[in-house]
């Protein structure tokens, strides 16, 4: 997952993150409150993942990006962040569909059954359009801001019972996805 990781986010869009033994893109958010869900072939390799970080604790978008929400960062028990959706090139685009659609059906599930109510992120401002489109309910945090170069913005989004179905109703949703067996908490 952290060699995935350093391609996709070090090597191909080329973000200013730490790497560790030239390799592994690991950074000060990963840690024991890190929860990952990680999706991976018969043979135990990494097909892709995404982290989810508990607001209540030091996160990208409280730590980093706070200025991109107009009435604050939302933090609470029940809010979580999700950061690092690594999906590798190496699968194609049909291959990363699948894996994505997998890995948010996995974290809706997770989310409702571990009491999370909403989730936050910090993303490139045009791919929010793509998110809204998805079905969720998503509403942006303020206005896109230009940081280092790249148009960003920030959102939240509220689960509820119906999540699943308008997610669905898309054709994002898979029904009867569980977490991974590896989707942990970090150790």
């Amino acid at each position: 997952m952290f060699e995935d990781r350093k391609r996709l986010f070090v090597d191909t869009l080329c973000w200013d993150l730490p790497v560790s033994d030239d390799c592994y893109e690991i950074d000060a958010f990963d840690g024991p409150a890190a929860t990952y869900l990680v999706d991976h072939d018969e043979r135990g390799d990494h097909l892709g993942s995404l982290r989810l970080l508990p607001s209540s604790r030091p996160h990208i978008l409280g730590s980093l990006f706070p200025a991109l929400c107009r009435d604050g960062v939302p933090i609470g028990d029940d809010t979580w962040e999700i950061t690092r959706l690594c999906l590798p090139t190496r699968l194609g685009a049909a291959g990363r569909l699948a894996v994505r659609n997998r890995l948010i059906s996995a974290m809706v599930d997770h989310a409702l059954s571990a009491g999370i109510s909403a989730l936050t992120a910090v993303v490139a401002w045009d791919f929010l359009e793509q998110v809204r489109r998805m079905g969720w309910r998503c509403t942006a945090l303020g206005e896109p801001t230009i940081i280092g170069g790249a148009r960003l913005g920030a959102f939240r989004i509220d689960l509820d019972a119906d999540t699943a179905l308008r997610l669905a109703a898309t054709g994002i949703y898979v029904p009867d996805t569980t977490p991974p067996p590896s989707a942990r908490a970090a150790a």
